[in-house]
């Protein structure tokens, strides 16, 4: 875990990282200046990275548990989840789960689902669904080409030998499983029932998550406001000088509110 403590009397906040990363890959350019802002809290999720391991499918509402569960460690009784990408779609669920322990919420190039019936999208999250079938029934020899070959090798191009080591930390068959359990979450028959301010953090070339799903996500959120930064899904990490200031004008806004 990683920890902030943020200036005395400043609200808490959990950084909930993206699908396939880690917490240090999706927010290592964040950390120090939310940390002027706020205290800060990350974690890897289930799987991916230093995350908890377990035997049992790949849920996200699992990872909203595992949320309070390290709130309940710390003390915190309140918190601002700041979910980006899949972490959005934890982000959400915490509030659905445990309502009373949310503040606000940012969400950024996230969604309320990520896939459409019958569309192009849902072939890619149902093939990560069979990928991970796969993975349960292989050898461990069988897995390890798997994270190495077909993931690691084609992701990690130009990457330095650090960011190759996040990765190289995965259980794959959880990430795989995340990825299904992705193309299976749907949060708008409820987000219209949530009563904490929402930031939500558009990026403007988003290339994985389409800007009309972001959008719907902040039309289906009553207490939302769009706040747009220049920059593609990455923007976290590759546009910092332009996500940032976004970021943080964002949580001002929520704590403002909250």
């Amino acid at each position: 875990m990683r920890e902030l403590p943020g200036p005395i009397g400043a609200p808490t906040v959990v950084l909930l990282h993206g699908w396939n990363a880690t917490a240090d890959l999706n927010f290592f350019r964040c950390y120090r200046p939310l940390g002027d802002h706020a205290r800060v809290i990350a974690f890897d999720q289930r799987g991916h990275g230093h995350g908890v391991r377990s035997r049992r499918g790949f849920r996200l509402e699992d990872c909203a548990d595992d949320v309070v569960r390290v709130l309940d460690v710390l003390g915190v009784d309140q918190v601002i989840p700041i979910g980006y990408s899949m972490g959005g779609a934890v982000a959400q669920l915490v509030w659905h789960r445990h309502h009373d322990r949310v503040r606000g919420l940012l969400l950024a190039a996230t969604a309320a689902n990520f896939n459409d019936r019958g569309g192009g999208e849902r072939l890619t999250f149902l093939g990560l669904t069979s990928l991970a079938m796969i993975a349960r029934l292989t050898p461990v020899q069988a897995r390890n080409w798997l994270s190495s070959q077909l993931y690691v090798r084609q992701r990690a191009e130009g990457w330095n030998e650090w960011a190759v080591n996040e990765l190289a930390d995965h259980d794959w068959r959880m990430i795989l499983e995340a990825g299904g359990a992705l193309g299976r979450f749907r949060s708008d028959g409820w987000l219209r029932h949530v009563d904490v301010p929402v930031g939500v953090v558009v990026p403007s070339d988003d290339e994985v998550v389409p800007i009309r799903r972001q959008q719907r996500l902040a039309d289906l959120i009553p207490t939302a406001r769009r706040f747009d930064v220049d920059g593609g899904h990455d923007a976290a990490v590759a546009a910092p000088q332009r996500f940032v200031p976004v970021l943080l004008e964002a949580l001002g806004w929520v704590v403002a509110r909250s």
